[in-house]
């Protein structure tokens, strides 16, 4: 079982490089780095605030390139087969998501590939800039900061699970109108949600902005 260390509550006084605050509850504390494989934990609302782990970030890189990977094949491959009175039609998950582009939906169209494809691949893209100068034991990329911060903006908008919970449920409508079948890109899809759940359970944001900061304060 994993050591949990709650650090103490103090007071603000200025900026200080000696204080973390909760994402969660906004709860401002004295900074104690824990071991890898402990865990600083917010003491009023249990939200974890430091998780380090060893060769996390080796661990992460490579994660973040096979997430990009499957989200490009995803995105080509056929995704669903649907055959209905002898007519067969496959589709990618980038044609689905463009299905009305000609007409007057146009923005919703970009905006749903955007929120399945794009945001996501831009969110690995931005990690992987951001991490492998560190993990290289590098001074940070320029605009490092800035690209993980965006990053970590865009991370509400990427939704590729809330589409695999959106295909599930058309499917169970559809399966008695029509012979559905799962292409390739339907499994990378699936495993491409795993691989980002696993990523963001390894990455600990408190280790990456202690690393970007560094040079700043030497």
């Amino acid at each position: 079982m994993r050591a949990e260390r709650c650090v103490n509550e103090t007071h603000i006084t200025g900026l200080r490089t000696d204080l973390i605050v909760c994402p969660q509850c906004d709860a401002a504390w004295s900074l104690e780095r824990p071991d890898a494989g402990q865990r600083a934990v917010c003491g009023r609302c249990g939200e974890v605030l430091i998780e380090p782990r060893r060769k996390a970030g080796k661990q992460i890189i490579a994660l973040s390139l096979a997430i990009a990977i499957l989200i490009l094949a995803a995105a080509l491959f056929p995704f669903l087969t649907i055959s209905v009175s002898g007519a067969t039609n496959s589709v990618s998950v980038l044609q689905a998501a463009l299905a009305f582009s000609d007409g007057p939906l146009v923005l919703l169209s970009l905006a749903t590939a955007a929120l399945i494809v794009f945001i996501p691949l831009a969110r690995v893209l931005l990690s992987l800039y951001v991490l492998i100068p560190i993990v290289r034991d590098q001074p940070p990329a320029r605009y490092a900061a800035k690209a993980f911060r965006l990053s970590e903006a865009l991370r509400p908008w990427s939704m590729a699970e809330i589409f695999v919970i959106g295909c599930a449920v058309a499917l169970i409508k559809i399966s008695d109108l029509a012979e559905v079948s799962f292409g390739p890109a339907f499994w990378m899809f699936s495993t491409l949600v795993l691989l980002v759940v696993v990523n963001e359970a390894y990455l600990c944001r408190w280790s990456v902005w202690n690393a970007l900061n560094k040079p700043a304060r030497s």
